[in-house]
């Protein structure tokens, strides 16, 4: 077995595609013509996004991941060695800023920003580099 997706339910795919790419660099890799799902190109796991419609055919109840509510207890993480570059371009393109850059105890640096669809992204180093 190996892990192959990540997937968020959103309300609008075509938008959470464009922010990733502007705040976070990767390119879209797939969008279907029904702008119900797409897929960013990240590496060997795929970080997807479908449509709250999709998740409520796949899911029936959900609790919808919301840039006003409280966040969901997960986050994505995104490594990289220019922490503050990327703290800066997420939020100058529409990130909620959580917390600014800072040393963990174990020598990892991260710092901590919601996506505009509501998901919490840590930015940070790589551990152990």
């Amino acid at each position: 077995m190996k892990y192959g997706y990540t997937i968020i339910y959103v309300s609008s795919v075509e938008q959470t595609l464009a922010f990733y790419q502007k705040a976070f660099g990767f390119q879209v890799k797939f969008l279907h013509e029904s702008k119900g799902y797409g897929e960013l190109a990240t590496g060997e796991t795929t970080l997807a996004f479908a449509s709250h419609e999709m998740g409520a055919l796949n899911l029936g109840k959900y609790q919808k991941v919301n840039i006003h509510d409280i966040p969901l207890g997960v986050e994505l993480s995104f490594t990289t060695d220019e922490i503050i570059a990327a703290f800066d371009r997420a939020v100058a393109a529409g990130a909620v800023p959580i917390r600014g850059p800072e040393r963990k105890p174990w020598g990892q640096v991260v710092a901590y920003v919601r996506a505009a669809e509501g998901t919490m992204i840590e930015l940070g180093t790589p551990i152990g580099g």
